[in-house]
């Protein structure tokens, strides 16, 4: 065990300094002087309590004197004898200093009852620790540190000890000094947002200072101006932590993000929520304070862990008149009301409007914790009815500049607190509240049924609004907090969807009011709700509006959910749907998922719907599918078909739509595909026609032999010949003109001559079942288009053949004979290829030995 030599000095029970052996350095007492300290408090019988050591020599005599400063000096009379032949010297000499005063200090008896007194602090080690936690840059536990550094201070300023203001005061010397600011200020970039957040913290700390109504005068001016000094320094940040003037000015920007409906001006350009001193924070915590109860189990945690809301009661403002009926908890709440409500300019910069939504939120947090009895509901209507009154000093008010700070978040607690007590005002606040004038364009905000293309601009256009997306995201969840109050109740529905319908103009959140609404219609253990599930439908057609002509990434899912939603909604919607299409979906939707949707089993089951009305949603489906053929038959026609099929007229209709089509708007591949469908339906001659047309879309050269058509016009061929010889015989110089690939041509040939053409047979056609001459007509042409395939195919190979593709170019020739052989005179056409090939390529020595040994 260590024993440690520990002084404390005390002054009016505060300690005002402390040694200790152990030479442990911290801004908090090292555990010795703590364990001394809490022996004085604990046993202060047990130290013996002396008076002050002047008092003690005042009683002694000349003699008791001498002897106590010889002793003294022989104690410690390495240390001491300097400093004592020093002090006798003085003493002895009449004109020096020490007898110019009259008496001696005595460190023993404590200071006088007029000088300062506070508690002891070691300066320079929290400057030493400020500056190791702001140059490890707020990481690592750092941040921590300096937050719990903070805490200390306000835990200081709370038991009015005025080491509070010395300790912030050297924080804040440290943070003006941090290497960093200088850096970021050279580079024109912002701080960190851990920085911002520290340099708020350290700005609401100087609030609680310079706000301390205990504290003098003289003080106030010098902290007042200590902070002119620091604010005038180059590197101190500016209030949105960046540096360099890259905003817009504010000013510039009014003249042109024009006022709608009447003018109104801005009186405060500096709002109250949001503003770097916190002032409707500070008021609200302050008049609550007054107003808390404080319970025997306040700090206990709650059994979900979190702490406990706060308990108010009414404490009555002290003012002459008895019946004024306020107390300081309905004057906190009509200090957030009128702070919140307050019209005022969107900030500049991104981290003052992100502090705008924070601060906005912290308030809503501390109104919810508030019971509201009948007191509080008085002053909150009150508030309101001022609110909507309030001309330009209100958010709320009926005319507001487009450069205002949307009420949404604000208008969701109030119309969630008015609702029991007033359902009207809530109502009529919270619609007001829709509005995010910066968004609206300058057309007539009556007009819904072409809603705001303007979907797609929205972000450039508003480039120094950064919190746009949150803004409207809670406009949003304004907007679906009044849907879901107002189900069942026709009149309300019709004005929220109609102020949804004027306010809101980002699709991806009507859509999303939509599911919501729809969510809430239709509970899963009652009925659906009709008022709510039309106002579900109506939402997400004006989406499908919105989104027609814009690109939108989520659009097939929306296209899905509104057949969903018009399904719930019953026959009528779907019907008005494939009726109105065009105005809602293209052609391509309308088909493949809308009408296809609409025919299913499933949603027939789910409709449970008799005959007639099954026919009504089929013929109107059939409509649609030609109205989509006609105007996109690229993508619609297969689907045109298939919903077409059960009604002869209507597949005749697309039928004929395809074969128009086929000249001009379509490709090989669509083509093809639909001719495989014919196939597949029993109607191989309308195959065969389509695969024809197809046909003439398609080139294949001499070196395609792996194109994806390929087993198309393989498919197309045995069609042909399946059919028969007149067939085959219309096929093949298409093929001839269209394919100039050798393998493709041979491997038709080959399939051609292998059997007779027309064994799939057609009822009253006769087969003569006798294989096809290569000699004759149609497969003639074909054998002397692979013939001269070869040859093209053998010079293009031979003219940058390398050496490593000898062996394979010797198996292509051997390929090529067996194709010539099929010719009446074959071996001598070929034998003369030969020929040809060995004079034109005969400097390649080499290839030319080979093909002597293989073909002579």
């Amino acid at each position: 065990e260590m024993t440690y030599k520990v002084a404390i000095s005390f002054d009016r029970c505060k300690i005002t300094s402390v040694t200790c052996g152990c030479g442990n350095k911290d801004i908090f007492y090292c555990a010795h002087v703590v364990a001394l300290s809490l022996y004085r408090i604990r046993k202060p019988e047990q130290v013996k309590l002396r008076l002050p050591i002047s008092e003690t020599l005042f009683q002694m005599n000349r003699d008791q004197l001498q002897k106590f400063v010889q002793y003294l000096i022989t104690e410690h009379h390495t240390e001491v004898l300097p400093t004592a032949q020093k002090l006798a010297d003085d003493i002895l000499s009449s004109n020096s200093e020490i007898n110019q005063t009259h008496g001696a200090p005595d460190p023993t008896a404590g200071a006088s009852i007029d000088d300062e007194n506070c508690w002891h602090l070691d300066e320079e080690q929290v400057r030493e620790q400020v500056k190791l936690f702001l140059s490890q840059g707020g990481y690592y536990g750092s941040g921590k540190q300096l937050n719990s550094m903070f805490a200390k201070v306000r835990e200081m300023l709370r038991m009015r000890d005025s080491n509070g203001a010395r300790m912030l005061t050297l924080i804040t010397e440290q943070f003006m000094a941090d290497p960093r600011l200088s850096l970021w200020r050279q580079q024109g970039t912002g701080m960190t947002d851990k920085c911002r957040q520290l340099w708020d913290e350290l700005g609401a700390l100087w609030v609680c200072v310079v706000l301390n109504p205990h504290c003098k005068l003289e003080e106030k001016s010098c902290w007042l101006r200590q902070l002119r000094k620091w604010g005038d320094m180059d590197v101190c940040p500016l209030e949105d932590g960046s540096y360099g003037n890259e905003l817009p000015n504010i000013t510039d920007a009014l003249t042109q993000k024009l006022l709608q409906r009447g003018a109104t001006t801005i009186t405060n350009l500096e709002g109250w929520v949001g503003h770097p001193l916190n002032p409707v924070g500070c008021l609200f915590l302050t008049l609550t304070e007054a107003c808390r109860l404080e319970e025997e189990n306040c700090l206990e945690i709650s059994d979900a862990g979190d702490a406990k809301p706060p308990v108010y009661q009414h404490v009555p403002v002290a003012t002459g008149c008895q019946d004024s009926g306020e107390s300081y908890l309905s004057l906190a709440l009509e200090v957030a009301l009128m702070g919140m409500g307050q019209q005022r300019v969107m900030p500049e910069g991104l981290y003052a409007q992100d502090k705008v939504c924070r601060n906005e939120e912290q308030i809503s947090a501390r109104l919810q914790e508030l019971e509201l009895d009948a007191v509080l509901v008085q002053a909150l209507r009150k508030q309101c009815i001022l609110l909507l009154e309030g001309g330009p000093f209100s958010g709320l008010g009926e005319v507001i500049h487009r450069e205002s700070v949307p009420m949404h978040t604000f208008a969701k607690y109030l119309f969630s607190a008015l609702l029991p007590h007033d359902a009207d005002l809530a109502y009529k606040l919270a619609l007001r509240a829709m509005r995010l004038p910066v968004l609206e364009t300058t057309a007539p905000s009556g007009d819904v049924t072409h809603p705001h293309h303007l979907v797609s601009v929205v972000p450039s256009r508003y480039p120094r609004w950064f919190t746009l997306g949150h803004l409207e995201s809670q406009q949003c969840e304004l907007a679906s907090t009044m849907l879901t109050a107002a189900k069942g109740d026709m009149l309300r529905l019709r004005t929220v969807l109609e102020a949804i319908q004027k306010n809101i103009h980002s699709s991806s959140l009507i859509f999303k009011l939509a599911q919501d609404a729809f969510k809430i219609a239709t509970p899963a253990d009652s009925n659906p709700d009709t008022t709510l599930l039309n106002v579900a439908l109506e939402l997400g057609l004006q989406v499908m509006r919105m989104t027609l002509s814009t690109l939108n990434w989520r659009r097939r899912e929306m296209v899905r959910w509104l057949v969903t939603c018009a399904t719930e909604v019953g026959v009528r919607a779907l019907l008005s749907i494939l009726q109105n299409w065009y105005t809602l979906f293209t052609p391509t939707e309308a088909t493949s998922i809308v009408a296809a949707t609409v025919m299913s089993h499933n949603t027939i089951l789910r409709l449970s719907l008799d005959y007639p009305q099954r026919e009504e949603l089929a013929g109107c489906a059939r409509t649609l599918a030609l109205q989509c053929a006609m105007k996109d038959p690229q993508n619609c026609a297969l689907s045109a078909l298939t919903l077409c099929e059960k009604d002869h007229i209507a597949f005749e209709t697309a039928y004929q739509i395809v074969i128009d089509a086929a000249a001009t708007g379509m490709t090989y591949a669509q083509l093809f595909t639909i001719a495989r469908y014919m196939e597949h339906r029993g109607y191989p001659l309308r195959a065969f026609k389509l695969a024809s047309l197809a046909m003439t879309h398609l080139n294949l050269a001499y070196n395609q032999d792996t194109h994806p058509a390929i087993n198309d016009v393989l498919w197309a061929c045995a069609l042909s010949h399946s059919l028969g010889k007149n067939e085959l015989a219309a096929i093949i110089p298409l093929v001839v003109k269209s394919v100039h690939c050798a393998t493709v041509l041979s491997d038709i040939l080959r399939r051609c001559t292998m059997t007779a053409p027309g064994l799939a047979g057609i009822p009253g056609r006769r087969n003569s079942g006798k294989l096809m001459s290569t000699d004759k007509a149609p497969l003639r042409q074909l054998l002397d288009a692979t013939i001269s395939a070869y040859i093209n195919t053998t010079h293009s190979r031979l003219t940058h053949i390398s050496p490593r593709h000898y062996g394979e170019f010797i198996e292509f020739l051997s390929k090529a004979r067996e194709t010539f052989l099929l010719a009446q005179d074959g071996h001598l056409q070929f034998a003369q290829f030969i020929d040809n090939l060995k004079q034109i390529y005969k400097g390649k020595k080499k290839l030319m030995m080979l093909v002597r040994e293989r073909f002579g």
